[in-house]
């Protein structure tokens, strides 16, 4: 497996797409259920399978991650050949992650407690994994509103 396995809401969620995926491997619903009650191992195979086709695509869609933490937001396009950030660092005690910290980055966003970074970074081998790595270590595939805004501010 490449990535991770769906959860139960996620596979709940993709249903139907899980029906669509058996049936192009001519799977029946009553060859399924034997093959969960017989063929466990096999059964678990294919949930990898799809989960790994699931996230594939969704990773190719993907456009923009975001990480934010109570003294840093990072904040990243996914380009086709690599990969920029923008990193706001705090340098006091301000949370952002809780409303009124946000606020206070809001209104202070030229104060010397906050500092602006930018970088770009090549892709490994495979891309997709790289940017899984990103969400699994707390980065959320986002639209980009807040990379675009402090794209403009900045630059």
């Amino acid at each position: 497996m490449k990535y991770s396995r769906l959860t139960k809401e996620q596979f709940e969620e993709l249903h139907q797409e899980f029906i669509n995926f058996l049936a192009t491997q001519s799977v029946t619903a009553e060859e399924w259920t034997n093959l969960k009650e017989n063929k466990p191992d096999l059964a678990e195979m294919e949930l990898d399978v799809f989960s790994d086709l699931i996230w594939e695509g969704v990773l190719n869609k993907a456009e923009y991650l975001e990480h934010i933490s109570p003294q840093h937001m990072y904040l990243f396009f996914l380009g086709e050949n690599n990969m920029q950030a923008i990193i706001l660092n705090l340098k006091n005690d301000v949370d952002i992650t809780t409303d009124e910290g946000y606020a206070w980055l809001r209104e202070n966003l030229m104060d010397d407690q906050v500092e602006f970074l930018q970088a770009d970074k090549a892709y490994s081998d495979d891309k997709n994994l790289d940017k899984f790595k990103m969400i699994e270590q707390g980065a959320v595939i986002t639209k980009g509103d807040l990379f675009r805004y402090f794209e403009k501010l900045i630059n």
